[in-house]
């Protein structure tokens, strides 16, 4: 029988896999067998990541029994991809549970959710790219500028600001800063003052 394979990923490497690890660590300390983690800082809009190739290469040979993820858009954002994941972890009868999504793939209703879920991620995924190049249009048609201040100068934050940060979060913290013309630190603390820093 073949290890239970656990993988985590997040997207950028300011993003912080602690929450993820913490909950799959307490699932972990429930299981038999041998436990081997698969970590990633990658995108999920692309299923080609270093430790997702080594997880593939062992589900390959035959050595992993399951594939345990925090939540299922971990694994990816395309439904395409996913799809494609569901019906060769089903065609190798390895099993895939999502912890935070209650997914387990061996039953029927499993493989349903799954399907449906990997639609949302894509989802998901769209309309934050859209969030995206409407703040762009936005500050584009309000005649903001590029670029950053000046070392040690504290600029003011407009309401238009505000709401154009919120409006694109989600999206890369940088891509954000730049489009609205705000510090990163600037535009982290906007996030959090919404409680809406990007997962």
């Amino acid at each position: 029988m073949g290890h239970i394979a656990i993988y985590v990923r997040v997207s950028t490497k300011s993003q912080d896999q602690r929450s993820q690890v913490s909950d799959l660590e307490k699932w972990a300390s429930t299981q038999d067998g041998e436990i081997i983690w698969y970590r990633d800082k990658f995108t999920g809009k692309t299923m080609d990541r270093p430790s997702w190739n080594k997880l593939v290469s062992a589900m390959e040979s035959g050595s992993v029994s399951k594939v345990v993820v925090w939540r299922l858009d971990r694994l990816g954002r395309t439904a395409k991809g996913l799809t494609a994941l569901f019906e060769d972890l089903t065609k190798r009868k390895i099993g895939l549970f999502s912890l935070r999504d209650c997914l387990d793939l061996t039953t029927p209703a499993g493989r349903l959710m799954g399907n449906v879920l990997a639609s949302v991620a894509a989802y998901e995924t769209e309309v934050r790219a859209e969030r995206v190049l409407a703040g762009q249009a936005a500050a584009r048609a309000s005649g903001k500028t590029w670029g950053g201040s000046k070392a040690g100068r504290q600029l003011s934050v407009t309401n238009e600001q505000k709401a154009q940060v919120v409006a694109m979060r989600g999206g890369k913290i940088a891509t954000i800063a730049r489009t609205v013309g705000l510090s990163r630190p600037t535009v982290y603390r906007l996030l959090r003052q919404e409680q809406a820093v990007p997962s």
